[in-house]
């Protein structure tokens, strides 16, 4: 018998990971709607989290700059966390380490860490504590790459060395063991879940192999590059039920898509079949604080984003960049205010909720979202009509209707309304009649009982 190459042994490995048990996403389609923190030393830069890689800056200028300045005196987690529960958000995730390499909490395995700067003190053991208080679930978001470590395999593809001549990127990784990267990526991924109480998301971002090099780490970074079998098989022993997203490019070693700064057409799939899934998105354009970024989107728009999530059977992880002080800007507060004044009064067209049953029909410029326990539709109204909204095939299944906001009825054809008609199949259409002025926010929701 012939004996296997690296690359059939991993992808056997990979098929046997796909068997271990999957995490408990229960909680997780039912929260619907959680923040990503973004926070790390690019916050002073101010110009993107990526500024490393932009800008190509070497590791030692990067730690000049920002390393030894970082100093985020104004950090009170306990704020970020009133803020997050007050615009109804039931998770959050920060990043632990970004691609950059610092990390935020005290880390044994490195000095590259909060505690080494002016801060002095480990920055995410607060955070948990005061997002827990507030009652929401703690997701750590750790970044597979990094451009710091002494041992990670430079490429050509991304990272401030990307541009060097193949000559002196040979020369830097002389030095460099990828299987000791990724074994220092295990023992930290351990800390995080055994020392910050039980961890209910883990965010890993991100592969990026070379399809035709995928063992050729100067290429790019697959799964072979992470060790993601043996990561994941760790993960799985400390914390059986922690969700695991999609970025560590191990076939079935995942518990949700995430879909990053776009939104899918329809519930998302995999081999046609439906999958839990998680849109992530920002404010702006950039994940880490950026001052001069004037691209932000209303608070409206941001509501309609989340409604389009939930009726697609999806959540929304929502993105604030703390400054390098330590606090939410002015425009974060502003958009999270706006939405929680909205979510106090129309959280329970989401959560809980999911896609409508294909049978229910979607009236013109309207979502719809589906609560299968309390048997409640809900109409999301994008474009106020003029007097009436219909609903085709339900008119002989819907008991109440009632505007969501203030628990005004809405008289229906249920009974002699001119206007009521049967649609083309010979159902019942349902015929609403609406007050003339829209509601006073941001998407009025009717809320229909069914029998």
């Amino acid at each position: 018998m012939a004996k296997k190459t690296s690359s059939e042994k991993s992808a056997a490995s990979a098929a046997n990971e796909t068997q271990l048990p999957k995490g408990d996403t229960s909680w997780f389609v039912r929260d619907r709607f959680g923040m990503f923190i973004h926070w790390g030393l690019y916050a002073q830069g101010a110009r993107h989290e990526w500024l490393m890689h932009q800008e190509q800056i070497p590791v030692e200028e990067y730690e000049r700059r920002y390393f030894r300045s970082f100093d985020p005196d104004l950090y009170d987690p306990q704020v970020w966390a009133k803020a997050a529960a007050a615009a109804g958000m039931k998770y959050f995730v920060v990043t632990a380490k970004h691609h950059e390499g610092f990390c935020l909490w005290d880390s044994r395995h490195t000095d590259y860490k909060a505690t080494n700067t002016a801060a002095r003190r480990d920055l995410l053991r607060p955070m948990v504590d005061a997002f827990r208080a507030e009652g929401l679930r703690a997701g750590i978001y750790y970044s597979l790459i990094d451009w710091h470590h002494p041992q990670f395999v430079i490429d050509n593809k991304i990272g401030p060395y990307r541009e060097r001549s193949a000559e002196e990127r040979a020369k830097m990784n002389a030095s460099r063991d990828m299987s000791k990267y990724a074994a220092y990526m295990r023992a930290q991924v351990r800390e995080l879940l055994t020392g910050y109480g039980p961890v209910d998301v883990l965010w890993f971002d991100f592969s990026y192999p070379d399809k035709d090099h995928p063992e050729d780490f100067t290429r790019g970074k697959s799964h072979l590059a992470w060790e993601s079998a043996e990561l994941y098989r760790m993960i799985r022993e400390l914390r059986p039920g922690v969700i695991v997203d999609d970025r560590l490019d191990l076939p079935g070693a995942w518990d949700i898509k995430t879909p990053e700064q776009f939104q899918p057409r329809a519930w998302v799939t995999v081999d046609g079949r439906r999958v839990t899934w998680e849109a992530c998105q920002t404010f702006s354009g950039s994940w880490g604080y950026h001052r001069d970024e004037d691209s932000w989107r209303s608070t409206d728009e941001l509501v309609r984003t989340l409604i389009d999530c939930v009726s697609k059977g999806g959540n929304l992880l929502l993105n604030v960049g703390p400054t390098g002080r330590g606090e939410f800007d002015a425009r974060a507060l502003d958009r999270l205010q706006g939405i929680g004044a909205w979510m106090r009064r129309h959280g329970r067209s989401i959560y809980g909720c999911t896609a409508a049953p294909d049978d229910f029909k979607v009236p013109d410029n309207c979502k719809l979202t589906w609560n299968p326990e309390t048997k409640r539709l809900y109409v999301h109204v994008l474009a106020w009509p003029h007097r009436q909204l219909h609903l085709d095939g339900i008119g002989d299944r819907v008991e109440y209707a009632q505007l969501l906001n203030d628990a005004s009825e809405i008289k229906t054809a249920l009974g002699a309304v001119p206007w009521s008609q049967a649609a083309d199949n010979g159902a019942k259409t349902l015929s609403m009649v609406l007050p003339i002025k829209k509601p006073d926010v941001a998407v009025p929701v009717i809320e229909l009982f069914l029998k």
